[in-house]
């Protein structure tokens, strides 16, 4: 039993020999030279050609789109829809994702999209108007409208007239 005791006294005081404490001389380090500044080439200064067959503005539109809130821009054989029945995920234009919840958020309910471009990403809230879904941006503007085509498809259009088709 001895024998075990001593073990583990060298053990401890080999182990306690790789410690030691350093201490530096702050003294003798010096902070490195500064550098020289290298010279440049002088700026110049002009106005830009415009791009190449590029004109200033583009064409106007030919035709005013609908708006989606009409009932004219709703097709006749629109179907009957539900804000439950609308719960859940969809994928927009086959690009994208929607995302629709029940939770409240103003006069409609709270949904979303992710990966989606132009007006939908600014899409914030939902609600169910006759057989129409209106989509809404966070301030609560409408910003496009869908309605039923069949189970699980809806097809409508943004404000500026940009369709939009809903799938499941």
């Amino acid at each position: 039993m001895q024998l075990r005791y001593a073990m583990t006294g060298v053990a401890v005081v080999l182990s306690l020999a790789g410690c030691q404490r350093t201490a530096y001389d702050n003294a003798s380090y010096s902070s490195p030279a500064p550098l020289t500044a290298q010279p440049v080439p002088s700026v110049q200064g002009g106005q830009l050609p415009p791009p190449a067959g590029a004109s200033q503005f583009p064409a106007a539109p030919t035709g005013a789109p609908a708006e989606p809130g009409q009932p004219g821009a709703m097709a006749s054989n629109a179907l009957d829809v539900s804000k439950e029945s609308m719960v859940g995920s969809w994928r927009v234009n086959g690009r994208c994702d929607m995302f629709l919840t029940l939770t409240n958020l103003g006069s409609g309910s709270r949904g979303g999209t992710r990966g989606c471009v132009g007006e939908l990403t600014a899409m914030g809230s939902w609600e169910v108007s006759g057989k129409q879904v209106l989509l809404k941006d966070r301030s609560g503007n409408q910003i496009g409208s869908v309605y039923k085509t069949a189970d699980n498809s809806f097809s409508g259009q943004t404000s500026t007239g940009q369709p939009i088709t809903l799938s499941r």
